[in-house]
């Protein structure tokens, strides 16, 4: 039964027990402690009394006359009633009785230690006499010459101390309720907070939860990431380590950066982590996201944020705590590339398309001429036909030694063709053996072509787009110059930005292109400009292996 118990409740019990336990310790002690005092306060008062009476000369005059009991049996008495004491005896040095609060004892042996006051000096003790239990003291009288002449003993029983601590109960037993309902209103209040921040959960099933959620930090193939309101990263999982470039910072595999939990280690701010600075604005800001897209060094990530909210109070109406953000981050660098490549083939697809459909008029064309017996005028358009095809592509293969390449320009260029774009070709040293990967260059080019494009499309006659391939030295230059309107050259830096773009939005989105084109030229180590001398000017330049490389 017990192991179906909340926290909270486990803690309210053991508190109430201890309170209980404490409120009982602390209760006997203080009795106990009053009931010592009152002992030594009796005792001291008594010490005063008699002594007193010890000092007064009326007893040290009746101690030598022939019937002493006349003389201090009725001041005895006065004293004892006056003075709030149970006895007081004064006795001959022979322990003979003068003084007594029932006659029937007069004449009869003290009972009780009289050794040290015969040897002048003044005790108290408890002991039993004629009256009970008794806390009593005992004073010599002495004469002029020192002599002890008689002693006076005065006391108060045990019962009547014990009447006087009892008087002290009710204060000692309010203190004890009110600890009692003060730890238990604590102990309540201490419950119901943890009650509702453990939402009634027992520590078996929060390690179960807590086993529970290491397994899913192992076997989640997304990045998760947890932030604080405090801007500091509180945990984020092998995967997002491994996408953002962080440290696995957790020996054990679970959870890799983990650094609140347990103490370890101090959970670093966003400042410290090295994250892209759209990253940075997006987890630092903590709005939600949906299916952002962000750009690092080499990757393309997916992310998604949302608040990190505790449990609510309905009963309250309380608004429920926020205690961060969280975050899930999805690599899309390979599904960008396949689209890339996608792209790159719809292209070439498009302009096979065109050439086979213009080849197919063309055919009708030699085929009416010959049916209408005009054989040289179908000899002569053919052969013109053939010759111009030739050229375009006698023209790639010998200035662009790499295939996909060549073929990536080809179908740009029957593209430009049916976008009513002319495309000029300009090139100059080898491309087969620049070292760099075929699949960023055709990002790179694809991308420059497809905006070079549907600028000068979008632009009045003459619509020219001219691409220069050059590699001289240790370095490949590409540049891209179209007809259209040219860009402002304050908007230079947001025109690599993700998102940015002057054209309209298109069905998946736009403003990626250019950012893939920068990603991909930093990626090999590159640079790349914009100027506008008439319309749009892309400079790249990228280093190439040199003999001896790899």
């Amino acid at each position: 039964m017990i192991h179906r118990w909340s926290i909270a409740r486990r803690l309210f019990v053991a508190h109430l027990l201890f309170m209980l336990a404490l409120t009982a310790i602390v209760g006997t002690a203080s009795f106990v402690d009053a009931r010592d005092h009152a002992y030594e306060e009796a005792g001291r008062r008594m010490t005063g009394i008699a002594t007193a009476v010890a000092d007064n000369p009326l007893v040290l005059q009746a101690a030598s006359a022939a019937d002493p009991t006349a003389v201090l049996q009725p001041y005895a008495l006065d004293v004892t009633r006056d003075a709030n004491a149970d006895f007081i005896t004064i006795m001959a040095p022979d322990r003979t009785r003068w003084t007594h609060p029932n006659d029937e004892e007069l004449g009869k042996p003290y009972i009780g230690s009289i050794d040290a006051a015969l040897n002048g000096g003044v005790f108290t003790e408890i002991t039993a006499g004629t009256l009970g239990p008794s806390v009593r003291t005992i004073a010599p009288v002495k004469d002029q010459n020192g002599t002890v002449r008689a002693l006076v003993a005065v006391g108060v029983t045990v019962r009547t101390v014990d009447v006087a601590v009892s008087g002290r109960l009710p204060a000692l037993l309010v203190i004890g309720l009110a600890l009692l309902a003060g730890g238990s209103v604590a102990s309540w209040l201490l419950g119901r907070y943890l009650r509702r921040v453990t939402r009634g959960w027992g520590p078996e099933q929060l390690a179960q939860l807590f086993a529970y959620y290491e397994s899913v930090l192992h076997s989640v193939r997304e990045g998760v990431i947890l932030i604080d309101s405090r801007g500091r990263v509180v945990m984020y999982n092998d995967q997002a380590a491994e996408l953002l470039g962080l440290t696995k910072r957790s020996s054990d595999g679970a959870a890799a950066g983990a650094a609140a939990a347990g103490g370890r280690q101090a959970a670093p701010s966003l400042a410290e982590l090295p994250l892209a600075p759209s990253l940075k604005e997006l987890f630092e800001s903590g709005r939600t996201a949906l299916d952002e897209i962000h750009l690092t060094g080499s990757r393309i990530l997916v992310v998604n944020q949302g608040p990190a909210v505790g449990p609510g109070s309905p009963a309250a109406r309380q608004r429920a705590a926020v205690f961060g953000t969280v975050a899930t981050i999805r690599d899309r660098t390979e599904i960008e590339s396949l689209g890339s490549e996608l792209e790159t083939m719809r292209t070439l697809s498009d302009a096979l398309r065109a050439q086979t459909h213009e080849h197919a008029n063309r055919l009708h064309t030699i085929v009416s001429l010959m049916e209408l017996g005009r054989a040289p005028e179908a000899l002569d358009f053919a052969t013109k036909d053939l010759e111009l095809s030739q050229r375009l592509t006698d023209v790639l293969v010998s200035s662009i030694e790499e295939p996909v390449l060549g073929a990536l320009i080809m179908g740009k260029a029957a593209e430009a063709h049916e976008r009513g774009v002319e495309l000029i070709l300009t090139t100059g040293g080898s491309t087969a053996a620049t070292g760099l990967a075929v699949q960023d260059l055709v990002a790179i080019l694809g991308n420059l072509l497809d905006n070079a494009i549907d600028a000068a499309a979008e632009a009045p006659a003459p619509r020219l787009v001219e691409l220069s391939v050059q590699t001289t030295g240790a370095a490949l230059e590409i540049m891209v110059e179209d007809s259209g309107p040219g860009i402002d050259p304050e908007a230079v830096e947001d025109v690599f930005r993700h998102g940015f773009s002057t054209k309209a939005p298109g069905p998946f989105g736009r403003g990626l292109g250019l950012a893939l084109v920068r990603q991909a030229v930093q990626r090999l180590g590159g640079t790349m400009t914009i100027t506008s001398p008439a319309g749009a000017l892309f400079r790249v330049t990228l280093p190439v292996a040199t003999e001896g490389q790899p």
